[in-house]
């Protein structure tokens, strides 16, 4: 567990004036905090894609006297969780680049990540995201791009306890068209990661216009989502590959599904079986594995 000490509010409340370049090496420091305190300048600002100077000038630009002093603060309230995984995967052997190495650190990974969710934030953010879905009249459900599997898994899952959601996946540039009669009574679950689409932003917008609940999915304290959603639930996309990891998230969708399907069970119970009814009346599954002759 990593602890959040003043520099980590000093970089949100900061963030939205800092430069284009500051707030690229500021978006890296945010997302791999423990970066600071274990590895020097010059790689941290190859790992953020900006130069070391860029680092020098945002610690100046946080009141600091200069990067070190920077480093210093930061330090001091980070934690390297019991399991030592962030040390590891900053200090681990180059040479094991393939095979059962990789493998073995992917999902390493995946397990430190999947257990950050379960910290009382998240806890208490995942709590109000699905009482807030609970109360809604319909759930809109925008997930573009590489979140798009996100949306539609947790869309696919609730239409098996109703017709709650919409998923606004509509063809030819239609999919903001299904907001035109949503109401106020309606929110909209987004999904977004870093970089955000341009039109997930604008159909948010459209829909905290007509008054709707925007509700947020995403990957960091300074996604532009924070400041359009009522509520946010945060999660980690860092992989050791060239593309971000969306477990964390599918994991966050099947929590909320539960979550919803236990406020009334009688009810999910009664839409359950009127699904299983229908999947056997059109035969939909396999039901018997024949043998394989030998």
């Amino acid at each position: 567990m990593l602890q959040k000490g003043p520099l980590h509010a000093r970089i949100i409340e900061r963030f939205d004036d800092m430069p284009e370049q500051l707030q690229q090496a500021a978006r890296h420091i945010l997302e791999h905090p423990q970066e600071v305190a274990l590895v020097s300048m010059r790689e941290l600002a190859r790992n953020a894609g900006v130069q070391p100077s860029t680092m020098t000038r945002l610690a100046k630009y946080l009141g600091f006297v200069g990067y070190e002093d920077l480093r210093s603060e930061h330090a001091d309230v980070i934690r390297v969780s019991a399991d030592g995984f962030a040390a590891r995967a900053l200090q681990r052997d180059e040479s094991l680049t393939n095979g059962e190495g990789l493998a073995q650190r992917m999902l390493q990974g995946l397990a430190a990540q999947l257990n950050r969710l379960s910290e009382p934030d998240t806890l208490s953010r995942l709590s109000t995201l699905a009482e807030r879905l609970g109360a809604a009249r319909k759930i809109h459900v925008l997930g573009l791009r590489s979140c798009h599997s996100v949306a539609w898994h947790f869309h696919y899952v609730m239409t098996l306890l109703g017709e709650k959601t919409v998923h606004l996946d509509g063809p030819a540039g239609t999919a903001g068209d299904a907001l035109i009669r949503a109401t106020a009574d309606d929110v909209l679950l987004v999904v977004s990661i870093n970089p955000y689409s341009r039109f997930t932003l604008e159909i948010a917008e459209a829909a905290r216009e007509k008054g709707m609940a925007v509700l947020a999915i995403t990957d960091s304290e300074v996604s532009p989502l924070v400041s359009i959603a009522e509520v946010t639930v945060f999660f980690p996309t860092e992989s050791h590959t060239f593309f971000h990891t969306l477990t964390p998230a599918l994991a966050i969708s099947e929590v909320l599904c539960g979550l919803l399907a236990s406020q009334d069970r009688k009810a999910a119970l009664k839409e359950l079986k009127r699904v299983d009814q229908h999947l056997s009346s059109m035969n939909t599954y396999v039901t018997t594995i024949p043998r394989r002759k030998i």
